[in-house]
């Protein structure tokens, strides 16, 4: 004869599935964090006219050697650059991840980019392949140099900001980045005030001051280009700015309202999440314990 359950069994074990469903709720209710078809996405693509003259095979090899200089080093650091050949013939390259990546997904990210520029540009003698995580170029010996601020792409948001207040609070957002970044704190740095979520990132050969310049130059640029949308993206040759607006308050962060930054590849938004989700699952279990106990306690005073 089988076993029958009391209803306070059913109420213990319901009561866990709720726990649980809680649990998982508010783990989906977090937006995810960094995933790779995020960072190894295709923003954009930047290829020279000119193609390689390369009968003796030299320049294919010259690219090959830098490669297989260059891949190795991003699973150490997020940034390097080396050159491959000698004199007129020799090619340098620089990748930079950015700051809130992992070295593995900085390996990852980079080493997506050699045949991506193969098919994107060909034999071209100098490119640039931007991903969402990371950046690689090369250039051959005397390729024409361009300003450190020289815009390359820039994207705007199609939805625009209603209601005063939006430009204040975005310029000062950009304030926060650039300060930011000119702390020497890897030239990177991510933050938020009162809804307005900001980054910016410098290439790593750059000085703090000359990061913070250059990201000036890309806030004035974001500033001409997009006007009044709620998110933008502004890449220039040494350094990159990206904001977006969330009316409702920036995911992740406590509140909206207070000055949050990081630096140097830290993530408030992973924190919160493991905070949040940390405290739900020790109160559904102390719930269900509790439950236990009255269960028990019932039980034992029905015996006597």
């Amino acid at each position: 004869m089988g076993s029958s359950s009391s209803p306070t069994d059913h109420s213990t074990f319901s009561l866990i599935f709720l726990s649980l469903h809680l649990v998982t709720t508010t783990l989906m209710s977090f937006p995810a964090l960094t995933s790779s078809a995020d960072y190894t996405k295709l923003v954009y693509k930047g290829c020279a006219d000119q193609k390689f003259q390369d009968p003796s095979g030299i320049y294919t090899q010259n690219l090959k050697s830098l490669y297989n200089s260059l891949l190795p080093q991003s699973s150490q650091k997020l940034f390097s650059t080396d050159t491959a050949g000698d004199g007129q013939n020799a090619i340098t390259g620089w990748y930079q991840c950015r700051g809130d990546l992992t070295t593995a997904q900085c390996s990852d990210c980079v080493a997506k980019i050699p045949d991506m520029a193969a098919k994107l540009c060909g034999g071209a003698i100098a490119a640039r392949v931007q991903l969402h995580g990371c950046y690689l170029r090369y250039e051959v010996a005397g390729f024409k140099q361009v300003s450190a601020t020289e815009l390359l792409y820039k994207t705007c948001g199609s939805i625009h900001a209603q209601g005063a207040g939006f430009r204040e609070r975005r310029d000062t957002a950009f304030g926060m980045v650039e300060n930011g970044v000119r702390s020497g704190s890897g030239l990177f740095y991510t933050g938020s005030y009162q809804s307005v979520y900001g980054l910016g990132q410098c290439e790593g050969d750059l000085s703090p001051d000359d990061c913070g310049d250059c990201v000036k130059n890309a806030e004035q640029k974001v500033v001409d280009q997009c006007g009044d949308s709620i998110s933008g993206q502004v890449y220039l040759q040494k350094c990159y700015l990206s904001y977006s607006y969330y009316p409702n308050g920036v995911p992740g962060i406590s509140s909206s309202s207070d000055k949050e930054g990081t630096g140097g590849g830290q993530n408030h938004t992973q924190r919160t999440v493991a905070i949040a989700v940390g405290g739900i699952a020790a109160l559904g279990f102390l719930i269900v314990c509790l439950f236990f106990v009255r269960s028990v306690v019932k039980k034992h005073r029905g015996k006597h």
